[in-house]
């Protein structure tokens, strides 16, 4: 289990100044942003890691004199920092594409020039997907490889339902452009 730094921790190291403001101006609004934080990302899990990044940046923001409502910036950067989390979630989900060719193929007693064959075809679905614009290939990656739902997907790269429909008929018909241009 990971310990959270408390706020107290960190400040004791700083001028008793901004232990004060910290204490008067930021604290009091944690539980105020805690409830935000779980009503507008409910599927944010490391709500104390982004409430604790949120302190260290406001404190160092407000080290370099960059704080004028102390509220409003605590929260903006919190949103700002879930973002930046899912961003990175999402790169290393998509990242994920190129290691299709190391996926083993299941050993069901068939042939070995059937298990070739998938590589092989699991190798040209790879450099398909790999030609396909970020949103597309994205997209194509949550559905074939994670096997998400219109409305997962949508969630996870904040986009509409119609929209991964639409990404993903262009994801397809590229694929089978990709496909016939290699036969």
């Amino acid at each position: 289990m990971r310990v959270a730094l408390q706020p107290q921790n960190f400040l004791a190291m700083q001028d008793s100044d901004l232990n004060d403001w910290f204490s008067s101006e930021v604290q009091p609004h944690e539980s105020k942003l805690r409830s935000y934080l779980r009503r507008k990302f409910p599927t944010l899990v490391d709500e104390d890691d982004i409430v604790q990044e949120s302190y260290a940046r406001l404190i160092r923001s407000k080290k370099k004199g960059e704080v004028a409502n102390s509220k409003a910036l605590l929260f903006r950067i919190a949103r700002n920092a879930v973002i930046d989390l899912f961003r990175r979630r999402r790169v290393a989900k998509t990242d994920t594409v190129a290691d299709f060719t190391n996926l083993s193929v299941l050993d069901d007693g068939t042939a070995i020039t059937d298990e070739i064959s998938k590589k092989e075809d699991l190798q040209m679905l790879t450099a398909a997907l790999l030609e396909l614009p970020d949103r597309c290939r994205q997209t194509m990656t949550l559905r074939l490889v994670y096997q998400m739902s219109h409305k997962e997907i949508a969630r996870e790269l904040g986009i509409s339902p119609h929209t991964v429909k639409a990404q993903l008929v262009k994801g397809t018909k590229r694929c089978v452009e990709f496909f016939e241009a290699r036969k």
